[in-house]
């Protein structure tokens, strides 16, 4: 189960969606997850699903590395299903007990598992496709014209991309500690839910001493490059658009297009139309 969490993975590519400008990739990803809150029924998702298809396609990342990453987070999708389809009044199909299953929360939990299960392939597609370092520069640019009222974009880059970086790091000493913990005669698979996460509480201990000792020997990388923060860095390879990056552009103004269409009832219209 730990080496199924993908977040903050990167996948090793030369496709054209990893020689893409980083900003482009984040402005895409925002874009990409505020649509999914603007659409509200199924329809919708078809310019959401065409996009995304050409994507994976185009970035060359395997389509079962990407949804390994939904295996941690599957109880996460069972409940928002199993919540949307009890608590959603409307008309009854089925009746277990004192719970009602109605037309409408059946309706309402297949719309929000989609919804999530959308949002997690998307959003990681841009630190599968992104390097780390690309990842900061492009944060950094974008949060740039914060700079006048104070904001301090290159420590914030720095800190969200850090994050993301030591999320795999983070959890491949996790998979060590349990290794070891099991090698000593620990269980952590027999048992109900509850038992299982208790069985997960001596992990804690010697995660956060991990986890210490990983910062600090970060820190002193840092401090070794006489790394003072961002304000005067300069870069070997700075950030520029190119025609890539302006075709990437027209991408999004035409996804963009098609949400809208899809918001106003539009693809309702074509439809009867045709």
């Amino acid at each position: 189960m730990i080496r199924d969490i993908t977040l903050g993975q990167y996948y090793p590519g030369d496709s054209w969606i990893h020689r893409l400008d980083a900003r482009i990739k984040i402005i895409w990803t925002f874009v990409y997850i505020i649509s999914l809150f603007v659409i509200r029924d199924f329809w919708g998702y078809i310019p959401v699903l065409l996009t995304l298809a050409l994507i994976i396609g185009v970035s060359a990342v395997p389509l079962k590395f990407i949804l390994k990453g939904l295996k941690p987070i599957f109880l996460i999708i069972v409940f928002t299903f199993t919540i949307n389809m009890f608590m959603t009044k409307g008309t009854p199909l089925l009746t277990l007990g004192f719970l009602t299953i109605t037309r409408e929360g059946l309706y309402n939990a297949l719309f929000m598992g989609s919804r999530l299960v959308l949002l997690i392939i998307g959003s990681s597609l841009l630190t599968l496709a992104t390097k780390p370092i690309n990842l900061t520069d492009g944060i950094e640019k974008l949060l740039s014209p914060a700079q006048k009222i104070g904001v301090p974009a290159h420590e914030l880059a720095m800190m969200m991309t850090i994050a993301l970086r030591f999320i795999p790091t983070l959890l491949e000493e996790t998979d060590k500690i349990m290794k070891a913990q099991m090698a000593r005669g620990a269980d952590f698979e027999s048992g109900n839910l509850i038992n299982r996460a208790k069985s997960l509480i001596p992990l804690l201990v010697p995660l956060f001493i991990s986890a210490f000792r990983i910062a600090q020997d970060l820190a002193m990388a840092m401090e070794a490059r006489c790394y003072r923060g961002g304000s005067h860095r300069t870069r070997m390879n700075g950030m520029k658009l190119k025609k890539k990056d302006a075709a990437a552009s027209v991408l999004i103004a035409l996804y963009l297009v098609l949400i809208i269409a899809q918001s106003q009832g539009l693809f309702h219209w074509l439809i009867r139309f045709l």
